[in-house]
């Protein structure tokens, strides 16, 4: 009769506990798995040619821009100044473009129980952030090897520009992701509106000599304040005053956090009817 009481507990136990544990992390984990072999093929050279193509195209916009600009706003090297610009640019874009597209990419998948809306976005972020700081690293790994840049990284605020990067590229891709599977036709009005970012965003020149009223302008585009940190961790005597780390990361998390509310609210009708 002793025994009863610990069968009875026993019976009380769930069956297969640990095949229950941690859900998310193995929703996430397949999810990225998927990502990486779908995206970048299941050989190594399919990612290492992710890695190359930006920079090949650093090089050669590099070159071209070099034939008409012969001395960088700041510095000495224009390749570091390009690069500076460009890379948080490139970041940002994918993190945000991949993030607007984790619906539509795992909508087969997104049928099971076991996978939410949130593992979808988890996945892509995890896999493009990785991928965008590989890229980052080895651009600018190779500048600063292959010339003389005069420059002296600082590595705590070239961490601050990525994660503004981050942040932003999140909170873009969250609102986004809702409004693509909502409103089909915004994605290509997002297209349209997207197109001369690279121009407004100081990639190419620095914030400092846009001439008024334009300056105040542009300094309502978040992607200033991400490039002009960037800058200001390469480049010591550039002040970069405009800089606004509570701007950009208040714009991030408000469209981040209305983004999974609309996502988690409507995710039904976006599995289901939209």
């Amino acid at each position: 009769m002793s025994s009863t009481p610990h069968q009875g507990e026993q019976a009380l136990k769930p069956v297969n506990t640990i095949s229950r544990r941690f859900p998310t992390f193995r929703s996430v984990t397949a999810l990225m798995m998927r990502e990486m072999s779908t995206t970048y093929g299941r050989s190594m050279g399919g990612y290492i040619w992710i890695v190359i193509e930006p920079v090949a195209g650093i090089i050669l916009l590099t070159l071209l821009f070099s034939a008409v600009l012969r001395t960088p706003p700041i510095g000495v090297n224009f390749a570091i100044f390009y690069a500076t610009g460009m890379v948080p640019f490139m970041y940002y874009n994918s993190l945000a473009g991949k993030i607007a597209q984790a619906i539509q990419f795992s909508r087969p998948l997104l049928v099971y129980p076991a996978v939410t809306l949130i593992d979808a976005l988890i996945a892509r972020a995890i896999v493009t952030c990785l991928t965008g700081l590989l890229v980052g690293y080895v651009i600018f790994f190779s500048i600063m090897t292959l010339n003389e840049t005069r420059t002296n990284p600082q590595l705590l605020v070239i961490g601050q520009a990525y994660l503004m990067a981050t942040v932003f590229g999140l909170g873009v891709g969250t609102m986004n992701s809702f409004l693509f599977a909502r409103f089909p036709s915004w994605q290509t009005i997002w297209s349209v509106i997207n197109r001369p970012m690279l121009l407004i965003s100081c990639v190419i020149f620095i914030y400092d000599d846009v001439p008024q009223p334009y300056d105040d302008m542009l300094w309502w585009n978040p992607i200033v304040h991400i490039v002009g940190e960037m800058r200001r961790g390469f480049y010591l005597n550039y002040p970069g005053q405009y800089v606004s780390p509570l701007y950009v990361y208040s714009v991030s998390f408000i469209l981040l956090t209305l983004g999974l509310a609309l996502l988690l609210r409507y995710h039904r009708k976006i599995l289901y009817e939209w």
